[in-house]
Formats: C-alpha cells, structure tokens, sequence
C-alpha cells in the first residue's frame, strides 16, 4: 500500500458522572438489572463515557475516557484494559493511577487492516477483560473496532457485526467501516496464537496523522466556543476563541510544509490552503472582536467556512475505503 495513503489513512484517524452505574460486567447485568445475554449489543447509561455499547460481556465500545472521574467509571465496570482506537496519545498515566493497563491500536476512518483486526481480535481474546475500546467520540471508529475484535475472536456471531454499528450510530458515510464489519470472519485460534503482538500503550504515529489529530482536537474546541456564543464556556475556563483559532491555523500553516502533505497532490494541498485561510479570518475577526458587543458576522461565516473545508476533505479522502479513492 502507497505509504502515504496509509499516513493519512492514520491521520483521518472531565464530566461529572451522575445517575445509574452499570454493575460489572462479569455479572453479565445491565444497568436495569436484566440479563444483558439478551440485549447485546446494547447502549449503556454512563454519562462520563460517551456512546458506550456493550457488545459482549467482555467487550464495551464508548468514547474517551477524559479524567478520573471516568476511570473510575471503567473501574467500577469492572474494566482491566482499555484500548484506543484513535491517533491522539492515550492518557497512560491515569488509566495506571486506576490500575487500568492501555494498548494503543489506532486506525482511520476509512476502514480496518486485515493486520490490524487480527491485533484487536487477539486482544479482546488474551487481554485481561473485561476491555473497553474507544475513539475520540465513541461512534464509529470503536464499536467497528469492537464488531470485528469480537467477530474475530469468536466472541460474536459475524451476522451481529453490523449491529453494533448500528446500535452505537454509526453514520453509512463511513463505508470502509462498514465493509470491514460486513466482510469479519472468525480467526483460526492457532493464526491468532502465533501472531506476535507487542500491544504498546502508546503507538508511534506519521507526521500526518499526529498533525490531523491535533487540527480534530482543535476544530472541536473551536466548535465548543461557538456553541458558548464565542465566550469562554463556563465548564472550560482556559479556552480562548482567538487563540483556539491561532492554534487551528498553525496546524494547517505546519501541514503545507511537510513532505507528506506535498505528496497528495493539488487538490489535497488546495484544500489546506482553504482550511488556513478561513482559519487567518477567523483569527483576525475574533481579535478585532471587543467579546462583549455582537458576535460579528465575519467570525460565523469564517467558521463556518472551516467546517465545509473540514467536511469535504474528509469526504474526499478521510471517510472512504482506499479502494474507492482516484
């Protein structure tokens, strides 16, 4: 596979937590107290972990886990090992502060490698369970993960895959997660016994996907600051809209100087060149803003010009299968 397909591939790659909690999951017992045995998969009540589904007893799909408050969670799920499905760095310190073990094996939007779900179905199959795997939201790239690490440890059925996925809300438009969902068979148990895996709690990354990492992060927190009417929200007092937006434009400013960038070509490099300079206007309108009269028009069109670019790049190259790119 052309390398920097795969680079990109990889690149498009603290609530308070209130009510019910589930009890663990070795118990097989459903936060309303039935036998989960009959509701797999099934959407589970945990507000400090985003999208969780139990796909098997062994097995929840969810959204990060952002501080204590949500490895305590895990803990009190019964968790041992939590694996994340997304490119960011893993948060190998707390989840050790828990008594929780990381593995690190990320993967794009665009599908999984036959490598890679034979590493996620070893996992699900040899790890201390019971394992919660997560991405950065918790509704595609996971439970896809999830669907084929069960399918291909033999923990579920493979007619069960796409129901997950539907189950958790993932959306069509991720057609390489489907396909790998749809196309999971179980593994040989003695293909999975010699496989050799070195389950890392934090995988070494391309330069582009570390980078597109970062613009994701970033963009949401830029997303986070609209939704507050561009002031700073209560519940995140660090944020500042005109610095978010400095930060967003020097990820793409940073990304047309590298050599895997170059090497996607104009439209690719078009694209960013959009994407920096919506980010410039952005900026500009924001520090020109006095943050107390009305938010200025140019600051909602800017942004919301950053989100098309975002959109139809992702389109374009992040949310299809290899195979259906020109």
């Amino acid at each position: 596979m052309n390398s920097n397909i795969t680079s990109l591939s990889w690149a498009f790659a603290f609530f308070a937590c209130v009510g019910l909690h589930c009890s663990p999951i070795a118990a097989q017992v459903d936060c309303t107290g039935q036998d989960s045995a009959a509701a797999i998969p099934k959407k589970l009540d945990v507000p400090c972990l985003p999208n969780a589904v139990r796909v098997h007893e062994r097995v929840i799909s969810g959204g990060l886990p952002e501080g204590d408050v949500a490895f305590a969670e895990l803990v009190r799920l019964g968790v041992r090992t939590v694996i994340s499905v997304d490119g960011a760095k893993p948060d190998v310190a707390t989840a050790e502060k828990h008594g929780l073990r990381y593995v690190h094996l990320p993967h794009g939007y665009d599908g999984i490698s036959p490598a890679r779900m034979q590493e996620l179905a070893k996992a699900v199959r040899d790890l201390k369970g019971p394992i919660y795997i997560h991405c950065h939201h918790g509704r595609h790239r996971s439970p896809a993960a999830a669907a084929v690490a069960c399918v291909g440890a033999g923990l579920i059925p493979a007619e069960s895959a796409k129901d997950v996925l539907s189950v958790a809300g993932t959306s069509v438009k991720y057609r390489g997660l489907f396909l790998a969902a749809d196309g999971v068979k179980p593994f040989d148990a003695l293909q999975l016994d010699r496989l050799k895996c070195e389950f890392p709690a934090v995988a070494q990354l391309p330069v582009m996907a570390e980078a597109m990492v970062e613009v994701e992060h970033t963009h949401d927190r830029i997303k986070k600051l609209a939704a507050s009417d561009w002031r700073t929200p209560a519940d995140h007092p660090d944020l500042n809209a005109a610095h978010q937006a400095l930060l967003l434009r020097e990820h793409f400013t940073e990304l047309l100087r590298t050599d895997e960038a170059q090497a996607w070509g104009d439209e690719f490099l078009d694209m960013l060149r959009d994407s920096e300079q919506a980010s410039t206007k952005l900026e500009d309108s924001l520090e020109r803003w006095d943050g107390q009269s009305a938010v200025p028009a140019s600051v909602r069109f800017a942004a919301k010009q950053i989100s098309t670019e975002c959109k139809r790049c992702h389109e374009r190259f992040r949310d299809v299968p290899v195979t259906e790119r020109k």
